[in-house]
């Protein structure tokens, strides 16, 4: 089985410090001078793990130094450099990740070099599966997740998924939308994703994260209703760590105040205590009084954690009291069935989540709903 693998090195940079995205190569500088750690290759390399640990046989064709060699490497699995990216300016998209600078045009150029492989894996998030699209790979595809936003369909539910359901492709294959928001409007607080076309993926539906859906299915008022719930149960003296959705800024709007649309607010006795938080003053929070996570379901996916707010990294997890999980009873009736899912990037803290957790639905109105690790049941 030859396998292609491209790798964004700089996917997912933004997330944990507070900047809803990574593209454009100044979101990326400014990312990595506050701290933020390029994830992307790691999580490339547990794909690989898992795929190898099920196919033997796999080769694995990429391409040189951090856009896919260094994980194949990490992984431990035979591999051969099929393509040596150009060097790429600043004006081109491209980064500096203390290794190599690579751009958009770097991905396309090496989508149309692995043409020959079997499927093709690609490392990041919705602006690296965009990328990919324009290059129109001949091979099907798997985006292995690794961005600040995985709201399209043709992603797998974690690297470990995206491992097992390269090594059990049939040759079977089904349409993935590809959505992306534009980060500019993102970070001022306007959100909508465009639809920009389809990917060929392995038919493998239980292992696919499928595309976000929003909430127009609710009835008007159910937001509110919810967050009534919320702030009813608040506790004095008790910080509660909002993520990012639209039922979370509903509780803003009960409490009197207006959140980061697309942040993580931490409020306390009805103030606002520190808004849009980067994960490491979110730790110190959690670390210094009694935190609690607000977290909303993301609508189509069932992500509660890991899609949009790397803020809750398992550290800062490991520190919370406890999470309160918030949906509408449309949107967990749209899982048919599929419990909600998380996805921290660390196995042991996802596995602490493998329960039933209860969701708020309204005021005075919850239900016990089952919540796994993204990476569980691979079999």
């Amino acid at each position: 089985m030859i396998v292609g693998l491209i790798v964004n090195p700089v996917a997912g940079l933004g997330g944990a410090v507070a900047l809803k995205g990574s593209d454009g190569p100044d979101i990326q500088a400014r990312a990595l001078a506050l701290g933020a750690v390029p994830r992307a290759a790691e999580r490339a390399a547990a794909a690989l793990r898992a795929l190898r640990a099920r196919r033997p046989d796999v080769l694995v064709r990429t391409v040189a130094g951090p856009m896919g060699e260094d994980s194949a490497r990490a992984a431990g699995v035979p591999y051969r450099v099929a393509h040596r990216p150009a060097a790429t300016s600043a004006s081109t998209g491209a980064a500096s990740t203390g290794a190599a600078s690579t751009g958009a045009a770097d991905t396309r150029a090496a989508v149309a070099a692995l043409g020959d492989v079997d499927l093709l894996l690609f490392a990041g998030g919705d602006g690296t599966a965009r990328d990919v699209l324009d290059a129109a790979p001949r091979p099907p595809v798997l985006g292995v997740p690794a961005g600040v936003k995985v709201y399209s369909g043709c992603f797998a539910l974690s690297p470990a998924a995206a491992g097992a359901t390269v090594a059990g492709f049939d040759g079977r294959t089904a349409d993935a939308e590809v959505v992306d928001l534009d980060e500019e409007g993102h970070r001022a607080g306007l959100v909508g994703a465009r639809l920009y076309g389809t990917l060929r993926v392995p038919a493998a539906r239980d292992r696919l994260s499928g595309r976000k859906t929003g909430s127009s299915a609710a009835p008007p008022g159910s937001a509110e209703s919810i967050a009534r719930a919320v702030v009813a149960g608040m506790r004095p003296g008790t910080a509660y760590a909002l993520g990012p959705g639209a039922t979370t800024l509903a509780v803003g709007r009960a409490l009197g105040l207006a959140l980061t649309p697309l942040g993580v607010d931490v409020v306390r006795d009805g103030a606002l205590l520190a808004p849009d938080v980067t994960e490491q003053r979110l730790h110190a929070i959690a670390m210094s009084q009694v935190t609690h996570g607000v977290l909303s379901v993301i609508g189509g996916q069932g992500f509660v954690i890991g899609r949009g707010n790397q803020q809750f990294s398992p550290r800062v997890l490991a520190a919370l009291a406890g999470v309160v999980v918030l949906a509408t009873q449309q949107k967990l009736a749209a899982l048919g069935g599929r419990p909600l899912l998380v996805d921290s990037g660390d196995p042991r803290a996802d596995a602490a989540f493998e329960r039933h957790v209860r969701v708020v639905t309204g005021h005075r109105e919850s239900v016990l709903y089952r919540i796994s690790s993204a990476s569980e049941e691979l079999s």
